[in-house]
């Protein structure tokens, strides 16, 4: 395998995992939500409910320091040095672009990201999650 392809297949794999990341975000709080009404259990998980805390929080903070996602400048850095076409900005911005054809400012995504943030954290107190004991 050449080093060209290996970087990219690394880039393919940090791309693989922020897609991830991001479903785990986006469907979470869909699942919280849902589960709510058909009384999952898992999503009461207290486990669960962190990760998903923290994972919006990361997004949200990096959004309002004006960062870029490590896993968007990893993925970047290693098709530019493989030589491959890299795009600027952020992942969802690439990505909503290339789905949608939307482009907007800065700001609309930070507004997003944020009140996404509050929908989870509005979760915390409408889907209560349960500790070990199963105790709310």
């Amino acid at each position: 395998m050449s080093r060209e392809l290996l970087l990219l297949v690394l880039a393919d794999a940090i791309l693989l995992v922020h897609v991830l990341f991001v479903c785990f975000v986006v469907f979470g709080l869909v699942a919280i939500y849902l589960g709510y009404f058909l009384s999952w259990l898992w999503v009461r998980k207290l486990a669960f409910r962190l990760l998903h805390l923290l994972a919006i929080g990361i997004v949200v903070l990096q959004s309002w320091l004006g960062v870029i996602c490590p896993l968007t400048i990893w993925e970047m850095a290693l098709r530019k040095e493989a030589g491959a076409v890299t795009y600027s900005g952020s992942f969802i911005q690439h990505w909503l672009h290339q789905l949608l054809f939307y482009t907007a400012p800065e700001w609309v995504f930070i507004l997003l990201y944020s009140a996404f943030g509050l929908l989870v954290l509005a979760s915390w107190f409408l889907v209560r999650p349960k500790g070990r004991s199963g105790k709310p």
